[in-house]
């Protein structure tokens, strides 16, 4: 007797190997994933708008980065005593303009040669809902909690979801590298503040324009994280005390399903000996200065000597120099 509705990933043309390069960007659950590929070494960037919800959002920041384009003053307004840009999530509010403008051109330029040679993309939605700005009409990735009087709340149509999406995959095209794929997900954080029922009709028209897409595009895959939460983990013990976000036993089960279908064989080994490694680097000894513990650290060290040479790019460079 089956008491859950498992749902099995489809097998992806490509897979991920081990000097590939992520690129992810959108909703809290892009920051997950990305977080998962940092602890095994996997070259990967995130949201380097910060976190953003929407398609026109995430469009828009893709667009800035493939140009490298250069934030001035003119871009940023000033609330509070802090200067904002409506296109980057609040972590980029400063006080000071300069500091403001020197954080958000860092990233972009850092994003900018990140992609070219990324092989992956990976795009999370989280909403179909957007605030319009009233005094100048802009679409806004962020409200940075200015008086909602200020703003005009408005869902985006199927057509406006599409238009973005192909917005998005044709600005791809045209930096692309050879056999890159785009993989789309929709957050499984759900937009409580919006109703119930509002949150399902934006879940859906996402959902909708995504199976769109991906069927217009070989470059493009759905990844059905949405499903996975909402039909196989279907209890709240999978989700964190607000109800909404989806706890670490929950995002393990979800990694897990996609790497296993995702990456290739002898990068998920490389990535789970490098778990297993970041597990042992946070193991402390009463004694740092003990027979044991340096008898532990030099077993640990040339499990990182190990690892280094199975890739090209730098892996825990900065523990060696600093902690072994």
């Amino acid at each position: 007797m089956n008491f859950r509705t498992e749902i099995s990933l489809k097998e992806p043309l490509e897979k991920i190997k081990t000097e590939d390069c992520i690129f992810s960007i959108g909703s809290c659950f892009a920051q997950e994933i990305s977080t998962f590929f940092t602890k095994g070494q996997i070259r990967n960037l995130n949201n380097p708008f910060g976190t953003l919800f929407h398609p026109i959002a995430i469009r828009n920041a893709l667009k800035s980065v493939m140009e490298n384009r250069i934030y001035t003053e003119e871009d940023l307004v000033k609330f509070n005593s802090k200067y904002i840009s409506f296109d980057h999530h609040s972590y980029f509010d400063k006080s000071n303009i300069n500091d403001a403008l020197e954080l958000i051109n860092q990233k972009i330029r850092e994003a900018h040669l990140f992609l070219k040679k990324s092989n992956w993309i990976i795009i999370t939605l989280g909403t179909s809902w957007i605030y319009e700005e009233e005094k100048s009409a802009k679409i806004v990735a962020n409200c940075h909690k200015i008086p909602q009087k200020h703003f005009s709340k408005r869902i985006l149509t199927s057509f406006e979801i599409s238009d973005a999406l192909q917005d998005i995959i044709r600005l791809v095209e045209s930096n692309r590298q050879e056999n890159v794929k785009i993989l789309f997900t929709v957050s499984p954080v759900r937009h409580l503040k919006d109703g119930i029922v509002e949150n399902q009709l934006s879940k859906s028209l996402l959902l909708a324009a995504i199976h769109e897409i991906v069927q217009m595009h070989d470059c493009c895959e759905y990844l059905p994280v949405y499903e996975i939460l909402m039909d196989d983990l279907r209890d709240y013990r999978f989700y964190k005390e607000d109800l909404i976000h989806p706890n670490s036993q929950a995002l393990q089960y979800i990694w897990e399903k996609f790497s296993k279908v995702y990456i290739e064989e002898n990068a998920l080994q490389f990535i789970h000996e490098n778990f297993s490694i970041q597990k042992a680097l946070e193991h402390r000894f009463f004694d740092e200065n003990s027979q044991e513990s340096q008898d532990f650290k030099s077993r640990l060290k040339e499990k990182i000597l190990a690892q280094q040479k199975k890739v090209k790019h730098a892996i825990f460079s900065d523990v060696l120099s600093i902690n072994l």
